[in-house]
């Protein structure tokens, strides 16, 4: 039995929120890593290309250190974590203040390579 070969790639404090980033990765979980690359060249979301630019890193860092063919590369896991908040306030009405809260993320993409039996 071959041992299995997985990669790895991490994008840390992306500047957006960590919902809608799951949004997009929710699309491409489980697909292949070119497919899912040309699924979200198309997407309109503004984390479509964060998380494509990780993708691409990590077929990148498999073909590069571990000599894998890309076409033989699927996405097994992909996940995004929160990042640290930015938070400051603005000041309102009659005493009032508004919290203002701008959320980062943290992108991560493990790849495998699929064993043809």
């Amino acid at each position: 039995m071959a041992a299995v070969t997985q990669t790895k790639a991490q994008a840390r404090f992306v500047s957006i929120s960590p919902r809608k980033v799951r949004l997009v990765i929710d699309q491409v979980r489980g697909m292949q890593a070119e497919k899912a690359l040309a699924v979200l060249k198309f997407l309109p979301n503004y984390a479509a290309e964060p998380v494509s630019k990780v993708i691409a890193s990590a077929v990148a860092n498999a073909e590069e250190n571990l000599g894998l063919a890309r076409s033989d590369m699927y996405i097994t896991e992909i996940k995004a974590d929160e990042g640290p908040r930015r938070q400051w306030r603005r000041f309102g009405a009659r005493g009032r203040f508004k919290p203002i809260i701008r959320r980062s993320s943290h992108i991560t993409v493990v790849l495998t390579e699929r064993v043809s039996a």
